[in-house]
């Protein structure tokens, strides 16, 4: 395989790669002169220069949060990043729709949730509920998807109960908070639920959420990941082709890149 050239980038401020980049971060004390001073120590410490504290304001009582301009030296060869990524050729909503009636030749079962003790289904409504975002329907608006949106605090173990019944084709799992990695570590147990329960490797099982890519959702155990941006569309597009592929009836309209091996 001939190894592709070197693109050596940097970041991009008043002009290319100048280095210049913006950080935002508090520390624990109150705004004064002296802590506009500990920002900008702090900054450099990380190996910065030419810093610049821009913007100091009260976060909270002996809280202080900065903006902060500076340049780093650090570059990196851009054509060296190998990450997978879901890439699907698109197909408008009427072609989708002719697309599973003549090659699936059924409904494709969808099940989503909002898993563990998240309550934010702000995600998981786009995805699925009629009217999805921007514009773009959600999968309750396609003829050729039988879609459940099972809501906030569904315990993993349920959601795979109620999909089974349903010989769901695809289970949807949306975790919007992220603190201390609570989206990572019930991600985990919902795959672990899914393996007790048979269906891991045979149901597609797709995570989003803000902090969620494809990478990582491949390293939970998970055949796909969305993240913020992720349209409706995106992930009937996915459903479809990945269902096709499933039952030997890949259309020439699908393409992966970076699936796991």
């Amino acid at each position: 395989m001939v190894k592709p050239s070197k693109q050596i980038i940097r970041p991009y401020g008043d002009r290319r790669d100048d280095g210049m980049v913006q950080l935002s971060f508090t520390l624990p004390v109150p705004l004064s002169e002296k802590a506009k001073e500990a920002a900008a120590q702090f900054t450099k410490k990380m190996g910065f220069t030419d810093v610049k504290v821009a913007a100091a304001e009260r976060a909270a009582d002996q809280y202080t949060f900065f903006v902060v301009y500076a340049r780093s030296a650090v570059s990196l060869d851009y054509a060296e990043i190998d990450v997978p990524e879901v890439v699907v050729r698109k197909m408008g909503f009427n072609d989708l729709n002719a697309l599973i009636k003549e090659k699936v030749g059924r409904r494709i079962v969808v099940f989503g949730a909002c898993t563990g003790t998240d309550t934010h289904t702000v995600g998981i409504d786009a995805i699925l509920n009629m009217k999805g975002y921007a514009g773009d329907y959600g999968l309750e608006r396609y003829p050729g998807f039988e879609a459940f949106n099972l809501g906030s605090q569904v315990p993993n173990e349920d959601l795979i109960k109620r999909s089974m019944a349903k010989h769901a084709d695809a289970i949807l799992v949306s975790q919007v908070v992220t603190q201390r990695d609570v989206h990572k570590d019930n991600s985990r147990q919902f795959i672990d639920a899914a393996k007790a329960a048979g269906i891991h490797g045979k149901t597609l099982l797709l995570l989003g959420g803000p902090r969620v890519d494809h990478k990582l959702a491949l390293e939970l155990g998970f055949d796909a990941g969305f993240g913020a941006g992720t349209k409706p569309s995106d992930v009937a597009n996915y459903i479809v082709h990945a269902v096709l592929k499933k039952e030997g009836k890949e259309s020439q309209d699908s393409h992966y890149q970076g699936e796991p091996t």
